[in-house]
């Protein structure tokens, strides 16, 4: 018989956290001064199962044994945003019909799996009342930032300036463009 979904998404965003944290670590190495003792980055992902990330000797390693505790909903919801801008910033100025299909169907899929169902049936809400707009960056950043802003008001924080949503969430600084997505340099779908 095949394993619970929910096993699986959880195996598989254990997996992505550790790849994250892994290049995190790479962009903010350990110094190698002994004086003066950094903090390592705090972990992504955190299990209530304590053998659900590997655990490290090495004193330098990001992946230091952590009390292992549940997410809270508020830390999940700060981790999803902060992914949904991060693709925003990536997404390309000229989109692929693909692309633009692809991250409509994203935003159904997290209200359709979100694991907080309240959270997920006020995403559901906001998306009928705010269609996915996906012509280009500029136009999906600007979308995403007005619906967390509504989700922002209807919890009583904050709202973001959508003007300053760029100098917020801006492009990832990788060399070479290695962070563009597939299909954004030219029709063939070659980086």
């Amino acid at each position: 018989m095949s394993e619970n979904p929910l096993e699986a998404i959880l195996k598989a965003t254990e997996s992505l956290s550790r790849c994250v944290q892994t290049h995190l670590s790479r962009l903010f190495p350990a110094p190698q001064d002994h004086h003066h003792h950094r903090s390592s980055p705090p972990l992504l992902f955190v299990s209530s199962k304590p053998s659900a990330l590997p655990q490290s000797t090495d004193a330098t390693s990001p992946m230091k044994e952590k009390s292992a505790i549940p997410l809270t909903k508020e830390e999940l919801g700060r981790a999803t945003w902060t992914l949904l801008h991060t693709i925003a910033a990536q997404f390309p100025d000229h989109p692929t019909r693909q692309q633009k299909r692809d991250v409509k169907e994203l935003m159904v899929i997290l209200s359709r799996l979100y694991p907080c169902k309240e959270c997920a049936d006020h995403f559901k809400e906001i998306l009928k009342a705010n269609p996915v707009q996906a012509g280009s960056q500029a136009e999906f950043s600007q979308w995403l930032c007005h619906v967390h802003n509504v989700v922002n008001r209807s919890l009583g924080k904050l709202t973001f300036p959508c003007n300053r949503v760029n100098a917020r969430w801006g492009k990832l600084d990788c060399k070479d463009r290695a962070c563009d997505l597939q299909g954004t340099t030219g029709f063939n779908n070659q980086p």
